[in-house]
């Protein structure tokens, strides 16, 4: 755990997570596999991706953020700990809140929202408009 970009703090938190779930490290198999997706010659040499099962609760979660295994080790029990803490406590984390939340901003308007939109535009710019001061020019 030499590596200069993994923190001594971030690790002790994981680990005070893994403690609150109850998750420890006997049931856990960890592996190293090959990452997918862009990256080119680099991604198809090295397993540098981490591939967490936890046997009791039969969850697995696999992580390929980084190019470091160290870091991605750690992000995948981070991982595995808010998947099981979801699970248990039955409600949204505050990673999938946020996902959620980029998807809704991200999704197109179909067409009659944008009809919608587009009238209440110029329902508010008619209301507006009657606001002007009366001209006493005549």
């Amino acid at each position: 755990m030499n590596n200069p970009f993994l923190k001594a703090e971030s690790i002790a938190q994981i680990q005070r997570l893994m403690d609150e779930a109850g998750i420890l490290e006997d049931d856990l198999d960890e592996r190293f596999i090959l990452g997918s997706g862009s990256g080119g010659q680099k991604v198809n040499k090295t397993s540098s991706a981490v591939q967490l099962i936890h046997r009791p609760t039969n969850t697995v979660v696999k992580t390929q953020e980084t190019r470091s295994r160290e870091i991605n080790r750690w992000l995948a029990r981070r991982k595995l700990v808010e998947t099981i803490l979801e699970k248990v406590h039955g409600e949204e984390s505050k990673r999938r809140k946020e996902e959620a939340k980029i998807r809704r901003q991200k999704k197109r308007r179909s067409r009659k929202q944008k009809a919608k939109v587009l009238a209440d535009k110029r329902h508010n710019a008619a209301i507006k408009q009657n606001r002007k001061a009366v001209s006493t020019d005549e």
